[in-house]
């Protein structure tokens, strides 16, 4: 186990962490590279979205990296990269396993 143990990643939490895998981000940027992903189908308000940041900075999950004004910066931590890694690898299984059945 990476260390989360409070169970699945929703959608818009693990799109949050995706956005941060190539590069830091600010809350817009994060809003932005979501909603391009997934062509609209998941969209973060927000209240959605910086409750997400706060909790995932608690959990250790991201850091912030940069103050400017009200814009903040966040990067992914080594913690949070092996959470999405797991959370992904979990995701695979569930579609493997629909694959099989479905046959």
């Amino acid at each position: 186990m990476s260390g989360r143990e409070k169970g699945p990643l929703t959608e818009p939490m693990f799109y949050v962490l995706m956005s941060f895998l190539r590069r830091e981000m600010c809350g817009t940027e994060i809003t932005e590279f979501v909603e391009r992903k997934t062509a609209g189908r998941v969209r973060l308000g927000p209240g959605t979205l910086y409750t997400l940041l706060a909790r995932f900075q608690e959990e250790e999950l991201i850091s912030e990296t940069g103050v400017d004004g009200r814009k903040r910066t966040y990067r992914l931590t080594g913690k949070g990269r092996a959470v999405f890694l797991e959370e992904l690898e979990r995701l695979r299984s569930c579609v493997n396993d629909g694959e099989e059945e479905s046959l």
